[in-house]
């Protein structure tokens, strides 16, 4: 479920972007809902808040986690205060393309795989494998800051329906595949399991 955690934020901000921009009285004050921007103020307080509810209940935030939450604030609070959505068509593709380099690095810092490190625990793999499964991350996180980035600046009508169904469809997709291919390797250890014959 944890992969899916950031797309609550993402869900609210489709939702409200979709509204018809209208004035709303709210404690006196007329608000604009509905639009881009409202659908971007939405972004920053359901992050602040999910990622909030997540730190009181685990005590802590993953590392990928505050760089979600980071990066929602800075983007998210430029397109505020410059009124452009320019900046926020921006924090896919530099996220995606972060977490690609945190996983390449982790090749040559360290003694294992980023993605051994966070499945590691739960899964017994030939080292090869974590290596494949670490590059196929790789590759998906540039795939995906490059499609967000391509769609954000040539689709103008569609991107913000990419950037939520988009990213969530690609990520359903390769996790199937990793599934898949896990299956395949997860009784591959690099020496052969016991027999399970029994002698006569």
């Amino acid at each position: 479920m944890k992969q899916f955690i950031d797309f609550i934020p993402l869900l609210l901000f489709f939702i409200v972007y979709k509204i018809e921009p209208r004035a709303v009285d709210i404690l006196g004050h007329s608000v604009m809902v509905g639009g881009i921007f409202s659908a971007t103020a939405m972004l920053i307080i359901s992050s602040v808040v999910v990622y909030g509810i997540l730190f009181v209940k685990q005590g802590k935030l993953e590392k990928s986690q505050w760089l979600t939450l980071v990066a929602c604030l800075v983007f998210g609070s430029l397109t505020l205060a410059f009124h452009s959505e320019t900046f926020l068509k921006w924090k896919a593709p530099v996220v995606n393309w972060l977490f690609a380099l945190a996983f390449a690095g982790s090749h040559f810092i360290g003694d294992r795989p980023l993605i051994q490190r966070i499945m590691g625990h739960a899964l017994t793999l030939p080292q090869a494998i974590w290596t494949k499964l670490n590059i196929a991350w790789i590759i998906f996180f540039l795939f995906c800051g490059a499609a967000n980035l391509y769609v954000a600046f040539t689709y103008q009508e569609f991107w913000v329906d990419f950037k939520v169904f988009g990213s969530l469809g690609m990520t359903l997709l390769f996790l199937v595949g990793q599934g898949l291919f896990l299956a395949r390797h997860m009784h591959d250890p690099e020496t052969p399991p016991p027999s399970t014959k029994t002698e006569d």
